[in-house]
């Protein structure tokens, strides 16, 4: 891992971190019988392979590192909005979920840019 640079080890490490939040939700949520828990589930299971894709792309272009970063934000924001709103009763701020979807969704978009790119980096 010491290779690989900085911004691939973050990613790494956000999608890990997703994936891991992904399965806990999704136990918390069978557990719970809760539908907005298994909402916030499937959002970490889906970006998180995402993020470890976008790591070993960011590798080639910067775009994949700001897409990668924004789908991680944006997941914090929205699946920690939907679980902070279950345990707690409220979400983290106003917006938050909306914010958090728009920056995945961005993301997802500049991770398709990122695709059809060249090459930047080598």
């Amino acid at each position: 891992m010491a290779g690989l640079p900085l911004s691939s080890r973050i990613l790494l490490f956000c999608g890990g971190l997703t994936g891991a939040a992904g399965i806990m939700l999704a136990a918390a949520a069978y557990h719970g019988d809760s539908a907005v828990l298994q909402s916030a589930a499937l959002v970490c299971l889906a970006n998180g392979p995402a993020l470890l894709a976008l790591a070993v792309l960011a590798m080639r272009t910067a775009v994949a590192t700001a897409a990668g970063l924004a789908i991680a934000l944006g997941t914090l924001l929205f699946a920690g909005d939907i679980a902070a709103l279950s345990y707690m009763g409220s979400g983290l701020f106003r917006m938050a979920a909306p914010v958090g979807g728009t920056a995945i969704i961005a993301g997802w978009l500049m991770a398709a840019l990122a695709a059809l790119l060249p090459a930047s980096r080598d």
